[in-house]
């Protein structure tokens, strides 16, 4: 089974014919439901380290090595603050019953 937050490049057509030719099930997930996830912030964090590289990375094999260096270099800290947050998150989201929160 798979679970994806029904952002536009998740169910576009190539990526639902790709689902569907591999015979993967994907979970029913309510469209625009608040991503609660703690590693969209890590995903953010790297976005913005490999964009502050100079030279950015200029081809596939650049931007892998990017990534590799720039995710070992992501403190132990910062993925320990966030997910000792998903109490917080939790609490939020029930709290603006389903709808937009601060994180």
């Amino acid at each position: 089974m798979l679970q994806h937050d029904n952002a536009l490049p998740h169910v576009a057509r190539i990526c639902t014919q790709f689902l569907e030719a591999e015979n993967l099930q994907v979970f029913a997930w309510p469209a625009y439901s608040p991503d609660m996830s703690p590693i969209e912030h890590v995903w953010d964090a790297l976005d913005r380290c490999i964009r502050q590289r100079v030279p950015v990375p200029a081809n596939i094999q650049q931007l892998r090595t990017a990534i590799e260096e720039e995710w070992t270099n992501i403190p132990q800290a910062t993925i320990n603050n966030l997910i000792n947050s998903m109490r917080r998150r939790c609490v939020a989201l029930c709290e603006a019953n389903g709808g937009h929160t601060r994180y």
